[in-house]
């Protein structure tokens, strides 16, 4: 059989392409993934115990854009509530980003106004017009103490790099709130969908032009199979056979644990910076589902460098990988067929709100116009999250 287009890849940015080729376009798809269920990293299911989880640590979908929200609101509902992220530090829980009560209790401090709080953290500062890594621009951010006391050792933790290692951008929007808020996100919308997110990628993908394939290993494509076009969403260094080298991510490791009362949090997740805890964050799911339950599930976040064929998670922000990953750009963009367009492909983190308005806008102003289609399906500038780490 033969198809419009194969799609490499059934996360955020695959399955939105084929819903979006299927429903305007009316082109066949054929999408596949090598994971045994949709949504990539977005998975989620439910465990014995009958409480909803995550597959890879808490995904709480957040972004200022209405009209990416609308979009995905035609395949689902949503629980909606702000995130709410703490953070362990020196025996005291926190909020995380730290607000005005986090700067006072962890700095036996009294500051009683946004001002105030901005002028302690000026006075804190070490000024640097050009900061040439990530721990200069978090000193010239927040300066040494908060530096120390919680940005050096989380990313000491996430990275497994010293923070002189690498790139600037990890830390040039560190937060410290003048204010009480202990919301994480500053979206306008945040919530998961409901009644998951596994029935989200089911409804996306429901169109009959689309055809899905699951454990399906990439470049090996089913017998009899053709195709005109392909997006792939996957790693550059793996679709060209690793010719310039192997791209380095950290990846997860993750720990399950169900407790026999219905909260053992105060958050959604909780960071715990001390190089002592193995784990670096710990995330229950309830604070996000409000699901109705008993007992509830917790789960821990053990980072480490990823291996061969393994999940990666997060690019590692060093020149040398930068300039692998150059390499493999120049090389995607000689060939004209396939479109390369997705987190891995890019090199880059994108928070699942920047990854749908990324593949709605390439859809409208490559896909659709290269069809002869110009229909305004949906416009959405890269809404940059001010949040300063991944989520």
């Amino acid at each position: 059989m033969n198809y419009d287009y194969l799609i490499v890849g059934a996360g955020f940015t695959g399955c939105v392409l084929a819903e979006r080729l299927a429903t305007e376009l009316k082109k066949s798809v054929l999408l596949i993934d090598r994971a045994a269920h949709l949504g990539g990293l977005m998975y989620d299911f439910v465990n014995d115990d009958g409480i909803l989880v995550h597959g890879c640590g808490l995904h709480v979908f957040h972004t200022n854009s209405a009209e990416v929200f609308e979009y995905l609101s035609q395949f689902t509902e949503w629980t909606l509530n702000p995130t709410k992220v703490g953070a362990f530090i020196e025996g005291k829980h926190v909020s995380f980003p730290l607000n005005r009560k986090a700067i006072n209790d962890l700095f036996d401090l009294d500051l009683k106004t946004e001002e105030e709080v901005a002028e302690f953290v000026k006075n804190e500062q070490i000024p640097n017009p050009s900061p040439k890594n990530a721990e200069e621009m978090a000193l010239s951010q927040v300066g040494p103490r908060i530096y120390e006391k919680l940005f050096k050792g989380y990313t000491l933790k996430w990275w497994n790099r010293d923070p002189k290692e690498l790139d600037p951008r990890l830390t040039s929007k560190l937060v410290v709130r003048g204010d009480l808020s202990e919301n994480y996100q500053a979206d306008i919308y945040q919530g998961v969908p409901s009644p998951s997110y596994a029935n989200l990628f089911e409804k996306l993908t429901a169109n009959p032009l689309i055809t899905v394939k699951l454990n399906q290993e990439f470049p090996q494509i089913p017998e009899g199979v053709t195709f005109d076009r392909m997006i792939y969403t996957g790693a550059p260094d793996q679709f060209f056979n690793y010719r310039h080298g192997r791209l380095p991510y950290r990846t997860m490791d993750f720990q399950y644990e169900t407790f026999d009362q219905e909260y053992v949090l105060p958050t959604h997740q909780v960071v715990y910076p001390d190089q002592k805890v193995g784990y670096m964050r710990i995330f229950e799911f309830k604070h996000a589902t409000q699901q109705k339950h008993p007992k509830t599930t917790v789960i821990k976040e053990f980072p480490r460098d990823s291996a061969d064929q393994e999940i990666s998670h997060f690019p590692i922000p060093t020149e040398s990988a930068q300039a692998m990953y150059q390499k493999y750009q120049d090389e995607m963009k000689q060939l004209k067929n396939v479109h390369f367009i997705g987190r891995l492909p890019s090199y880059r983190y994108f928070t699942m709100g920047q990854t749908v308005a990324r593949a709605l806008t390439f859809f409208k102003n490559s896909l659709a116009q290269t069809n002869g289609y110009d229909k305004l399906v949906a416009s959405d500038p890269l809404v940059r999250s001010k949040s300063h780490l991944p989520s």
